[in-house]
């Protein structure tokens, strides 16, 4: 039973193979959507982690909206609640956006930090209010959290860093911070 309303609650990671240590946090919190009763928004491929918190949040019951790109349509899961075909990753972006009503980035390569920038910029301006949490397994985002401190402490940040994105160290915490 959710504990909230239910939400849609994109996630961006990394489509690659990972140590456990990054699978199982993964996995842990795709559960927790799911068994709250939340849809999982996500980039709709079926690899790597990104497969991981596909089967984890179908696994406990949740919806899965994929949102893919043109050029990995052949990597989308056949078995998505609701796939959508960008034409090319900035539509893929704001399409996820779109359909968020919060957004949770796990571990990820550039591709995951293209997209956590562009949508802290997009908050940062006041072009959406959602919430956005970065799941800080095994310290993965340290050394950014540091980054944005400075940029914060230096004047770079028009807004508390605080109002922009907050980090989480586990699974529990993430969900906490988005009010799911």
């Amino acid at each position: 039973m959710a504990s909230s309303a239910p939400m849609n609650i994109c996630v961006f990671c990394s489509a690659a193979e990972l140590d456990s240590v990054y699978t199982e946090a993964a996995r842990e919190f795709a559960k927790l959507i799911g068994k709250r009763g939340h849809s999982l928004v996500w980039g709709g491929s079926d690899s790597g982690l990104m497969k991981v918190v596909a089967d984890g949040v179908q696994e406990a019951g949740g919806r899965l909206i994929g949102i893919s790109v043109e050029f990995l349509r052949d990597m989308a899961r056949a078995n998505a609640d609701e796939m959508v075909v960008a034409a090319d990753l900035a539509e893929r972006k704001a399409l996820m956006l779109d359909r968020a009503d919060a957004i949770v980035v796990l571990v990820g390569g550039t591709g995951t930090l293209d997209e956590a920038t562009e949508i802290l910029e997009l908050r940062k301006h006041g072009m959406h209010t959602k919430p956005v949490v970065l799941l800080n397994t095994a310290g993965f985002y340290d050394g950014l959290r540091q980054q944005m401190a400075r940029m914060e402490a230096e004047g770079f940040l028009p807004i508390p860093l605080s109002d922009l994105v907050t980090f989480a160290d586990d699974a529990q915490q993430a969900l906490e911070l988005l009010g799911a």
